[in-house]
């Protein structure tokens, strides 16, 4: 390898620690960030662990609290709520793969558009114990600069690592299309407890699964967003294809831990409005889970 890229993973959750992962596999030098001294120690003791069928990899890692100076690359994958909270460096190439709308904008006001690369990522992972996590299906990672920042390097530290990676133009376009998908999944698993699948074989989920779909859509587009295929068809295709999966959603209010709800239909919900366009399922979703929440809280 002619360069050692060193990499920022933001966020110890079941993608932060497998992006970590693979990322120290193809011999990066990798930082995991994390805000809880004591679960740095423990990560940094006991390293993370990756699953992937019958086979578990191990791997350590320099687990601290803060980013450190001199990275090429920063990976943001915390929760949307925590976003506000980051320390960024500055002149640093940051890419977000994170769930729901706004991120970015917040990243922009803290360390500038320029520095900005964007997108989704279709990897699914399952956060079994604290640093073991389950790679539950390959997926596809999609990104594009903001607005200048280059793509090359970003995109060759990726696939170095072993990621499916798609350049776009349109990344906002991309964190749209996933966020209008979620907001239909996401929030009905968490809701009736089950995984994706099981949304397709229930009559009355599905109905309103593509209904959701459809009143996110609508949001888009008072945005100016127009999408090539039926998003309720990608949404279901989802559905089909991750069956046994358990969204980041569910685990969430299974581990009674706060939801991304507010960046995915609360986000979508408070657009909708300022567009004179009412979403009425959203909200209703919204507030069934943010009330879930409440209860574990309590």
């Amino acid at each position: 390898m002619n360069n050692v890229y060193a990499v920022s993973v933001v966020g110890p959750g079941a993608l932060g620690c497998l992006f970590a992962g693979k990322l120290a596999k193809a011999g990066f030098r990798v930082h995991l960030i994390d805000y809880q001294q004591e679960r740095i120690n423990r990560l940094s003791k006991n390293g993370i662990e990756i699953i992937e069928g019958d086979q578990t990899e191990k791997y350590h890692v320099h687990v601290t609290g803060h980013i450190p100076t001199m990275q090429n690359l920063i990976i943001i994958l915390v929760k949307s709520y925590s976003t506000a909270n980051l320390t960024l460096p500055p002149d640093t190439p940051i890419l977000t793969l994170q769930n729901g709308l706004g991120n970015v904008e917040t990243l922009c006001k803290k360390t500038g558009a320029e520095n900005i690369l964007a997108g989704v990522t279709t990897e699914a992972s399952t956060l079994i114990e604290e640093g073991k996590v389950r790679h539950t299906a390959s997926g596809l990672t999609t990104f594009g600069s903001w607005t200048t920042a280059s793509v090359k390097e970003p995109l060759e530290i990726l696939e170095r690592a072993g990621f499916w990676v798609e350049i776009t133009d349109s990344p906002s376009q991309v964190i749209w299309e996933k966020t209008a998908v979620n907001a239909g999944i996401n929030p009905l698993t968490a809701i009736l407890n089950v995984p994706n699948g099981m949304l397709l074989k229930i009559r009355e989920a599905r109905e309103l699964l593509r209904e959701l779909v459809i009143e996110a859509s609508k949001v888009a587009g008072t945005e100016g967003y127009r999408f090539s295929r039926s998003l309720v068809e990608v949404a279901e295709e989802v559905c089909e294809k991750t069956a046994n999966n358990i969204s980041s959603m569910l685990q969430d209010i299974r581990a009674g831990k706060r939801t991304e709800i507010d960046s995915i239909s609360g986000e979508i919900f408070r657009r909708g409005t300022s567009a004179f366009l009412t979403t009425p399922r959203t909200k209703l979703v919204y507030q069934l889970v943010r009330s879930l929440e409440q209860r574990e809280i309590a």
